[in-house]
């Protein structure tokens, strides 16, 4: 059988199916125009012969009044056949395929309505498809899914969100915040569109931990995502059991090496010069270590317990910050530090005394620690244009890169290792800062620029916006 495509050139590239496809279109419809045109021809010749006729059988009243009586009658005898035509066509429209085709140039807009019906239903066939195909996916997706509407009404959910949420189909239409009544997720979804990710235990199963955010899409419509994170909860609680529980063995043996070489300080060996030096050193590296112990038990208590209620009380921030300045003075020592303070006296807080009071000392030291000789650090303690209680501490030292500052709340982060060792730090400091924040419903906020100095700032929320209770604190 051979091919009845019209050969291309050798030096043209072979059409593709597109291509083909597309030329195979227009030659129909060129085709379709021929076939249009001949008819209307042939009906124009046979609306002649009629009139001729009419007009020879007109005789009889004259052949000036035949002739005349003959173009009138051919266009009324052409009038009605197309507007039989264009009455047929017009209600045959709404019909996808006709077994009967408009002949004539009226035709033509019947092809045209056929290849657009039929590309609508193709077009139909593929959204179809393409629909099941995502909402297939959807469903598979291993997070939990629920589209919700701006009144919180349940309007789709996937598989997962039915073993992770304890939901059902019989759900849909039903106020989400109507079937899981957990006061803390209740208090997340009135938040507003900025809302953090929320960890909470899952309602259909107590042993597991979701991860839920919601992300709002078109103009009243909003999607809950909710991720299985029990693993990594896990995975993080051994972690910090073992970092305890080492930090813990560790400090015996540290105080009686330190006790130790305490006395061998004291002793007439201990005052030979190579002697005292190698000594000192250990002394020091001791010290160092026994301060890291005491920082990552405190972070590790931080991180996994929930302060009692009987640990809260009102704080006079001014009177906690007097000590903690006095010793950054002793600190500064020769260096000679420009230590400033503007702490309202009259300003307090509700927390926990010995928490906010590492956090604080902490920020003052590191600014010290990391401020050239001479250099500033301005303590200010005060509400801020919205009411808020503001503890900070601005430095005019070294500044820090804006790529640092999103891990400097990171364990052992440092920006100069040698630094910060030579200056005693730990690598814990601000870690600590970031959880003392959390766990009193504030949070950390740092600002700097390489070598004009940095910033650090804990604010707290209003007066009113106060938890009650330790364990509704962020």
């Amino acid at each position: 059988m051979t091919d009845s495509r019209p050969p291309f050139p050798d030096d043209l590239p072979s059409p593709t199916r597109l291509e083909r496809r597309a030329q195979l279109r227009q030659l129909r419809l060129a085709e379709a125009r021929q076939r249009a045109w001949r008819e209307e021809g042939v009906l124009v010749l046979a609306v002649l012969a009629l009139a001729s006729m009419v007009a020879w059988g007109g005789a009889a009243i004259g052949w000036e009044a035949a002739w005349a009586l003959a173009p009138v009658s051919g266009l009324l005898i052409y009038t009605v056949a197309l507007l039989w035509r264009v009455i047929y066509l017009a209600r045959a429209l709404p019909v996808t395929s006709q077994p009967r085709r408009v002949w004539g140039l009226p035709g033509l807009i019947q092809v045209r309505q056929r290849r657009l019906s039929r590309r609508w239903s193709r077009r139909q066939r593929r959204l179809v498809a393409l629909l099941k195909r995502y909402h297939h996916s959807a469903m598979t997706v291993p997070d939990a899914m629920v589209v919700l509407t701006a009144e919180r009404e349940i309007e789709w959910i996937n598989h997962a969100a039915i073993d992770m949420l304890g939901l059902n189909r019989s759900d849909i239409g039903l106020r989400l915040d109507d079937l899981w009544r957990t006061p803390a997720f209740i208090a997340w979804l009135k938040q507003g569109d900025d809302r953090p990710a929320l960890e909470i235990v899952a309602p259909s199963d107590e042993t597991r931990t979701l991860s839920l955010r919601i992300e709002p899409y078109g103009p009243d419509r909003y999607l809950l995502i909710g991720r299985d994170v029990t693993a990594l909860h896990r995975l993080q609680g051994v972690r910090q059991d073992f970092v305890a529980n080492v930090s813990h063995e560790l400090r015996t043996p540290l105080t009686v090496l330190a006790g130790y070489v305490e006395t061998l300080l004291d002793t007439e060996e201990g005052h030979d010069p190579q002697m005292h030096r190698i000594l000192s050193n250990m002394h020091q590296q001791a010290d160092r270590m026994r301060r890291i112990v005491e920082d990552l038990l405190l972070l590790s208590r931080l991180e996994t317990s929930q302060p009692d209620a009987d640990w809260f009380e009102t704080i006079h921030v001014a009177r906690l910050v007097g000590p903690i300045l006095n010793d950054a003075r002793l600190v500064s020592g020769e260096e000679g530090h420009d230590i400033r303070a503007d702490l309202d006296p009259a300003l307090t807080v509700w927390g926990v005394p010995r928490e906010l009071q590492s956090a604080f000392s902490n920020l003052v030291f590191n600014a010290v620690k990391y401020t050239p000789a001479g250099g500033r650090v301005e303590v200010r303690w005060a509400r801020d244009d919205q009411g808020r209680a503001v503890f900070s501490v601005c430095d005019s030292g070294i500044g820090i890169e804006a790529r640092h500052i999103p891990r400097l709340t990171e364990r052992f982060y440092r920006i100069d290792v040698g630094r910060s060792r030579s200056r005693g730090g730990t690598g814990l400091g601000l870690a600590i800062v970031k959880h003392v924040a959390l766990r009193h419903g504030a949070r950390l906020e740092i600002d700097s620029t390489p070598g004009e100095g940095s910033c650090f700032r804990v604010i707290f929320p209003a007066p009113a916006a106060w938890p009650s209770s330790p364990a509704n604190m962020g």
